[in-house]
């Protein structure tokens, strides 16, 4: 894997392109004569997918099931209970000397919203339920199999969804992300939540609106936010949302386990050798 500064002299020595988390743009695509970008993951928004076309190049991802899938689930898991526990202020407690506090919060009992159900939010669901929680969600079509499926009280459509934000304590973001879901979260959509609320982001960082979810994080509005995921990536490490104490952020890293790596080396090497084989790649964008 090159950085930015290095990839581009390496692009034209190349065959196959696994960025990860680089971004591949115009530039990245007139730099060589690679025949495959094959993304490490399921996000191809670092892609500039039209140019790819025009280049007539490859472009694949690996979908976020098996163990990506359920990586993530656990990831979400723990950001919720470390969220209700305060655990930051618990480890520091223990450093100081000080017993019996933070007082926490359970997780039973409260109501999590799901948005978007698909691959990701599945494992979430049923890991859930075993907290004894109230569980809705949020897709584009609900209906009465994805109610069944996901074990929801109530399943809301998108046009819907403030009503399900109104009742929601935790929310955890986990649909699909496009460039025109940019900052779909924003002010209003953040204030429409119960007060105490907590956010859970497993997507993507661009859902977002970074101004509106530190306002709504400082003001006490929200209680809280886990963000495995960020509105730029590597996020600067002097940006506003880390001076608060109340959220709890980790590096992308919710699909970065040994499960999930083996699950998506597996896919990205029957990729490389169905294109040696002149085939087509499996999940191609186009």
């Amino acid at each position: 894997m090159c950085s930015e500064t290095d990839v581009l002299p390496q692009l034209g020595r190349a065959d196959v392109v696994i960025p990860k988390m680089l971004r591949m743009g115009r530039r990245e695509m007139e730099a060589g004569q690679f025949r495959l970008i094959q993304q490490w993951g399921a996000g191809l928004e670092g892609i500039d997918l039209e140019s790819a076309k025009q280049k007539g190049v490859y472009v694949a991802n690996v979908p976020a099931t098996g163990g990506n899938a359920e990586s993530v689930a656990e990831h979400a898991l723990l950001l919720i209970l470390a969220l209700l526990r305060d655990l930051p202020k618990a480890d520091a407690n223990v450093r100081a000397g000080v017993l019996g506090a933070p007082l926490g919060k359970m997780l039973a009992g409260r109501t999590v919203c799901l948005y978007g159900l698909g691959a990701i939010a599945l494992p979430i669901a049923k890991r859930l339920h075993s907290f004894e929680v109230d569980l809705i969600g949020i897709t584009r079509d609900p209906t009465a199999a994805k109610v069944s499926e996901f074990g929801l009280s109530r399943c809301f459509s998108q046009e819907e969804r403030e009503r399900a934000f109104a009742e929601t304590d935790i929310l955890v973001l986990c649909m699909r992300y496009t460039e025109d879901m940019r900052g779909m979260i924003g002010a209003r959509e953040l204030a429409g939540l119960r007060r105490g609320a907590y956010l859970i982001n497993m997507a993507r960082g661009g859902l977002i609106d970074q101004e509106a979810l530190y306002a709504q994080l400082a003001s006490g509005h929200l209680a809280g936010a886990g963000l495995d995921v960020f509105w730029q990536e590597p996020l600067p490490t002097n940006d506003p949302i880390l001076t608060l104490p109340n959220v709890i952020a980790t590096p992308h890293v919710g699909g970065v386990t040994e499960a999930s790596f083996e699950e998506i080396a597996k896919a990205v090497a029957e990729n490389i050798e169905r294109l040696r084989r002149g085939e087509s790649p499996l999940h191609a964008a186009f």
